[in-house]
This record gives C-alpha cells, sequence and structure tokens, in this order.
C-alpha cells in the first residue's frame, strides 16, 4: 500500500530487535480493556486467600465467571488487561499473583483513583502498554510505525512484515487481524451504529486521551501528535525517569535525542512533537524540586539528573497530579 514503511533489521531497534525476543500478540481474547476491568482484577487478588501458596484460583476457579459477572474468556481478558497495564505481577513461573506498586497506587485501600476519573491514571496505563514491549503491536505502532495516516490494512501489513523480518514464527494472519482490531479499538470509540445500544462502558478508558481519530474515510485512522493537555506534568516527570532506568540508567544526564525518539521514551509513547517536548522537559524542574532539570549548556540539550533521586522513586513523582481535585475535564 502507499505509504507503507520499508521495515528492516537496521530500522529496528531497541526491544524488538533483540533476538531473543517472542511477541506478545494474544491473550486479551479480542476484548479491548473497559471501565471496571483493572480494578475487579486487582479487588480480586487482594480478596483471595493465598494459605495455599497460590491464588490463580481467582481467574481459573468455576466461581470466577460468578464473581466477574462475565464469561470465561472475558475473565481470561481481564486477568491479560491488569498484567499488561502494571496493575498486577502475573508470571507463569511462580503460582502467586501479586498486585503491583501501581495496582496499589491506584486501586488499593487509599488508593488514589479507584474509579480512573484523573485522566493522569490513563496516561500512566497508556504508558505501561506502549512503553513496554509486552503488547508488541501497541510498542510497535507507538515507537516504529511512521505513518500518520493509516487503515487496517495498512497496520496488518506492516506488522505481518515485521514478523516476517524478525523472523517470528507460528504467527498466523488470523492472530495479527484480531490483534490490530484491538490495538485500534483501544484508542477509538466505536460509531453508535455499532454499539450495543448506547452503553459507553463498552468502550477502553483510554479512547478518552485522544490519541487516535477516525479519519471519516473508511476504515481510516490517524495518531494525534501534538501538546497533550490533559498529561500531567507528574506522569510525564515520572515517565522520563522510567525510561531512563532502562536507557542509561547509571548516567546523570539523558539526551534530549533519546527521550525524543528512541522507541520507549515519551516522545514516541505520548505523540509529542519536539517543540511540545522542550517544554515539557521545561517545567521538569519545578515539577520535582530540582531533582529532574532540564539543561541547554554549550549546545547540549538533555535532561540532569540529582544523584539522590532514584529510580525506584519514579512512581512517586505522579503524586503532583492528583493534588486537590481528583478529577479533571478530559479534552
Amino acid at each position: 500500500m502507499d505509504g507503507l514503511p520499508t521495515l528492516t533489521s537496521q530500522r529496528i531497534r531497541g526491544p524488538l530487535a533483540d533476538e531473543h525476543y517472542r511477541p506478545q500478540l494474544t491473550g486479551h481474547e479480542t476484548f479491548p480493556m473497559r471501565y471496571g476491568w483493572l480494578k475487579k482484577a486487582y479487588d480480586a487478588i487482594s480478596e483471595t486467600p493465598t494459605d495455599a501458596g497460590e491464588n490463580k484460583s481467582a481467574f481459573s476457579s468455576e466461581d470466577a465467571i460468578a464473581r466477574f459477572g462475565v464469561g470465561k474468556n472475558m475473565v481470561a481478558s481481564i486477568r491479560h488487561w491488569a498484567s499488561v497495564c502494571g496493575i498486577l505481577h502475573d508470571e507463569t513461573s511462580t503460582p502467586l499473583i501479586k498486585p503491583t506498586e501501581l495496582g496499589h497506587l491506584l486501586f488499593g485501600n487509599k488508593g488514589i483513583d479507584p474509579y480512573l476519573e484523573n485522566p493522569s491514571s490513563l496516561w500512566l496505563l497508556h504508558w505501561q502498554l506502549a512503553a513496554f514491549p509486552n503488547k508488541t503491536t501497541w510498542f510497535w505502532a507507538f515507537n516504529h510505525f511512521n505513518s500518520l495516516t493509516f487503515d487496517r490494512d495498512h497496520l496488518m501489513n506492516g506488522m505481518a512484515r515485521l514478523v516476517k523480518e524478525r523472523g517470528w514464527r507460528r504467527v498466523a494472519q488470523a492472530t495479527l487481524k484480531n490483534d490490530v482490531a484491538c490495538f485500534i479499538r483501544t484508542y477509538v470509540a466505536l460509531t453508535p451504529t455499532k454499539r450495543s445500544g448506547n452503553d459507553s462502558m463498552l468502550e477502553s478508558p483510554l479512547v478518552e486521551l485522544g490519541l487516535m481519530k477516525a479519519t471519516g474515510k473508511r476504515d481510516g485512522f490517524r495518531f494525534v501528535h501534538g501538546p497533550k493537555l490533559t498529561l500531567g506534568d507528574g506522569v510525564f516527570a515520572y515517565a522520563t525517569l522510567d525510561f531512563w532506568s532502562r536507557h542509561s540508567k547509571h548516567s546523570t544526564t539523558l539526551s534530549f535525542e533519546a527521550i525524543a525518539h528512541e522507541p520507549g521514551g515519551p516522545g514516541r509513547v505520548f505523540l509529542l512533537e519536539e517543540n511540545d517536548l522542550v517544554d515539557r522537559l521545561a517545567n521538569l524542574n519545578g515539577t520535582t524540586r530540582g531533582k529532574l532539570y532540564w539543561s541547554e549548556t554549550a549546545g547540549l540539550k538533555q535532561v540532569v539528573r540529582e544523584p539522590e533521586l532514584m529510580f525506584d522513586d519514579c512512581l512517586s513523582l505522579v503524586d503532583v497530579d492528583y493534588m486537590g481535585s481528583t478529577k479533571r475535564e478530559v479534552a
């Protein structure tokens, strides 16, 4: 198709280029994440006794369907989204599922936003999906796919070319089709004529972020680059430090080029133009009380980290976005 980017091993860098990387193209059971699912998953694990040394029965036992009030496939989808959104730590190698720090922060007994009313919470979830390679289509689409406008076939063909180029085996065309469809529905609302009634709860909460829009053409979509008015400075600071911890952990400086253009960096994941990104970086000093600050000394554009700011503390940076009212209007 016209405009389809050429994918080569030289152009793909970062996690997807790792020879040991294994693509994740399933798990959602074709259902995009829905309102209330993450809290249900967190509560189910928090309330399940672990006396027997395991708690995965919260999703697999016969009463799991009754507990969640959905079918078996949808229970599996809820578990999947809670894991890839960083709410639950769910590994096949251990019998225990554990809530994460982010899960406790949002949904715990003193959770700051259990019903995801603050857009900062949605940006945190988007970061988990698009800044890490756990969801292959999500990571590739935000970090490597260079077309602003596209349709499903365009995105599918790009993914198919990536699969072939990387030599990932046993990836069926139907798998790619379902994953691309789920990706689009994560960020774009169904049209009213296709909804089941007018229940907005069937939509993914990440639709509110406005990162993707329908173009009006048949099956056409576009990524929305530019300033993100509802992206809190605290979440941006957290994302910058989180990315830093994986990109150059031992350095006290992080280049503008990396922040703007490296796969998994804030510039790509949040679809920020360079000018928007500079504005965000200039705010880091105030947001972090001087622990991170923007520098343009001697022609070098970079962020400087004070040594006392540890990577393990990065989630605490989001607190500034929840001070005062816990609900902000989403633009």
